[in-house]
């Protein structure tokens, strides 16, 4: 697809950001507001499959999606949504990882506190749709084949959540062969093993 112009990237990660957390009340009390902003996004993959979800929430409900969202997120580790856990697992490298994500909100001029670990996916998402749309492309970017595992685990689970990952990776163009190589790898290799604990770098949702 051609590169989106940043109105409608930022608008975009906005409305991904929202659907990739838990289905709660930003979701499920602004439908109307969402399906406006999806609806003046560009013809193309990116709104067809933010639309799709939305349509899917609104037929499934908010008690089955919300099961939905933690049989998938929390109970199954192919379905992380932290993208540093592909390439390190729960390892002190992830923690480097983490920091390095901890560094471009802060640089960013977001303020970080305890509650979420700053790889999440809906949050670069949102830190995208803030307006720090360099740093969290970087973020994205490199970490694309996490993102990319993450898209393939999804479809394997037939879940509606595959089409949202799968528009976001569509906002970034398609996946060079680097990027092709490194996902295969992580995917034959699996995430390291070694536990660690990671609550130093708990952070919760970018704020101002």
């Amino acid at each position: 697809m051609t590169a989106m112009e940043e109105g409608a990237l930022r608008t975009a990660h906005l409305v991904a950001s929202v659907l990739l957390g838990y289905p709660d009340e930003r979701l499920y009390g602004e439908r109307e507001v969402l399906d406006q902003a999806v609806a003046g996004l560009p013809e193309g993959e990116v709104r067809d499959r933010l639309a799709a979800f939305l349509e899917h929430a609104r037929t499934a409900g908010q008690v089955e999606l919300a099961a939905h969202y933690v049989a998938t997120f929390d109970l199954k580790r192919r379905c992380c949504p932290y993208l540093t856990y592909y390439a390190y697992g729960d390892t002190r490298k992830r923690g480097a990882a983490l920091l390095r994500f901890k560094h471009a909100f802060r640089s960013a001029g977001f303020e970080l506190a305890d509650g979420e670990l700053p790889d999440h996916l809906a949050v670069v998402c949102e830190l995208l749709a803030r307006g720090a749309v360099r740093e969290a492309r970087r973020l994205l970017t490199e970490n694309r084949a996490g993102v990319e595992l993450l898209r393939k685990a999804l479809e394997a689970e037939h879940s509606p959540y595959a089409g949202v990952v799968a528009a976001v990776l569509a906002t970034l163009g398609p996946a060079s062969l680097r990027d092709q190589e490194a996902a295969l790898r992580l995917a034959s290799q699996g995430p390291p093993a070694e536990e660690v604990g990671l609550e130093p770098y708990a952070v919760m949702e970018a704020s101002r």
